[in-house]
């Protein structure tokens, strides 16, 4: 069915809060032809630009009022944007009231989320956003400068847009108004929790996020993987700097955040300069952690604890990238090596290891919240925040810890907190020489890190991530060496594994805090 005729020129409505590039888009269609209409500081700004606009008050008969709250909402407006034109009901309709049919939208929120009130809830242009969407058969709506050139180079080439363009820009514009209408509850809930609830999950949770970045693959080659960023919102991936490699997969976003986050938690976050330190992460698990006098010994030391895995790992340190670490990483296949910034020979090195993903990038945040797809929905919790308080923790077995053995506690139990469960973490030294991660049980993760610590750990500690139900679990470590143990405590039979500490010369210091993760 072919439209029905209906009243020329092309009309086009233009209200935007953001106005970058407006003048040349407005400017473009008056050279092709269309009439522009107009609101507030819009039609100011193309007015003082010599550019002919018609502001909307003339169309509707009716000033703004109520301070701008109200002034495109009105019959004149809506009615042009959603008129069906195959409706010859609505072709009537618009002939009956005099209405100029309206081709194109233009128009973007006030920013919300920059500055969040009553007064920045859109309504007028969240309307027309969401009426030009609706219609958009007949109606194009822009609601990003970004669009602005590609719309006028397809009118100058066409005359047009096309059935493809209108629903893109459509599909475009519910999306901003969905991830509007996101902020807005956000708000709500920031602004007024529930009284006497102390649960932070909300009653519902409105997700607005953007594909940024393809990935070469997901976790697999049959699987498609990108990474999406919340609207309005960003993070150290956002500024990251690419120094050379191939272009980076799922899992090497996986395991590269993984590695990232933990050498900022090996830190106190309280001290004005960090120590150098290194992380090697493999699976999403370390295999390697360690601080060291300068940044190549840390990365060395990190390297160290488990070679075998550290081969296609992912390497992050906290320090700039010097000569010597960069020759001694050159020898060992990375895909990623993540440093704040790299010496310029140093850097000029690993260039040159063709497949080695080299990125310079600033510190992480914290998530607020953990995510997770399960059937039907999202399992969510709050993110699991490691705080470090030894004044806190109890020691609980005859015998303190001495000093250098309550540094490497701290250290192994920050470790621990980011292994997979279950994880024993035996480390010397602020070195971390065996790893046992992802066990079903506890005395397995024990035995697994003694072994590959190979008799590193004597005189060294022991961090798990949880409680030992039995002392077998502690038995094991023992063996290997470690003069002290931190865990949470709170098993049936702490008594029975403090019993085995002391009995072995061991201290042992309880957290009171678990850090499973799954």
């Amino acid at each position: 069915m072919s439209p029905v005729t209906v009243p020329a020129p092309r009309r086009a409505l233009l209200s935007v809060y953001d106005k970058a590039g407006i003048v040349d888009l407005a400017r473009g269609l008056v050279e092709l032809g269309w009439e522009l209409v107009s609101s507030g500081g819009t039609a100011t700004l193309l007015a003082d630009q010599g550019i002919p606009v018609v502001e909307v008050a003339e169309v509707t008969k009716a000033p703004e009022m109520l301070g701008g709250r109200v002034k495109t909402l009105h019959p004149m407006v809506h009615g042009a944007i959603l008129a069906d034109r195959f409706n010859p009901d609505h072709v009537h309709d618009l002939r009956e009231r005099g209405i100029t049919p309206i081709d194109l939208v233009v128009a973007n929120l006030y920013p919300f989320s920059s500055d969040p009130s009553i007064e920045l809830i859109d309504v007028g242009g969240l309307t027309m956003v969401r009426a030009a969407a609706k219609n958009h058969a007949h109606v194009g709506v822009v609601v990003d400068p970004v669009d602005y050139d590609g719309l006028l180079a397809e009118l100058r080439a066409n005359g047009s847009l096309s059935d493809a363009t209108r629903r893109r820009l459509a599909r475009a514009a519910f999306a901003h108004t969905a991830a509007y209408d996101a902020d807005i509850v956000g708000w709500f809930d920031e602004e007024d929790p529930s009284e006497g609830d102390d649960n932070p999950l909300k009653p519902s949770i409105y997700l607005a996020l953007d594909r940024v970045q393809d990935l070469r693959y997901g976790e697999n080659p049959h699987q498609f993987g990108a990474r999406y960023r919340t609207v309005g919102s960003s993070g150290w991936w956002d500024t990251v700097v690419v120094h050379g490699g191939k272009a980076m997969s799922y899992l090497n976003l996986l395991d590269t955040e993984a590695a990232w986050r933990l050498v900022h938690a090996l830190g106190d976050p309280g001290a004005t300069t960090q120590e150098p330190t290194a992380v090697v992460i493999k699976h999403a698990n370390p295999c390697g952690a360690a601080v060291g006098t300068d940044i190549a010994e840390a990365y060395m030391a990190a390297h160290e604890c488990d070679p075998v895995s550290a081969f296609g790992g992912i390497v992050a340190v906290n320090q700039p990238v010097t000569m010597p670490m960069a020759e001694a990483l050159s020898e060992v296949f990375t895909e990623v090596v993540v440093a704040p910034t790299y010496e310029a020979d140093a850097l000029a090195h690993l260039q040159q290891k063709a497949n080695l993903r080299v990125l310079e990038a600033e510190a992480p945040t914290w998530p607020e919240l953990d995510v997770r797809s399960i059937d039907g929905g999202l399992l969510v919790q709050t993110a699991d925040r490691l705080v470090v308080e030894p004044s806190q923790w109890r020691v609980v077995t005859d015998r303190e810890p001495t000093s250098n053995e309550w540094a490497d506690l701290v250290f192994a139990w920050r470790v621990a907190a980011r292994v997979n469960s279950n994880t024993i973490v035996l480390a010397r030294d602020r070195q971390a020489v065996g790893i046992g991660a992802g066990q079903q049980n506890r005395r397995d993760a024990g035995r697994i890190a003694a072994d590959k610590a190979a008799g590193r750990a004597a005189g060294g500690v022991c961090a798990s991530d949880a409680f030992f139900p039995f002392r077998d679990g502690l038995d094991a470590v023992a063996d290997a060496g470690v003069t002290a143990v931190v865990q949470p405590g709170g098993s049936l039979r702490d008594d029975e594994v403090i019993a085995a500490a002391d009995e072995q010369g061991m201290a042992m210091v309880f957290t009171g805090e678990r850090h499973f993760r799954h």
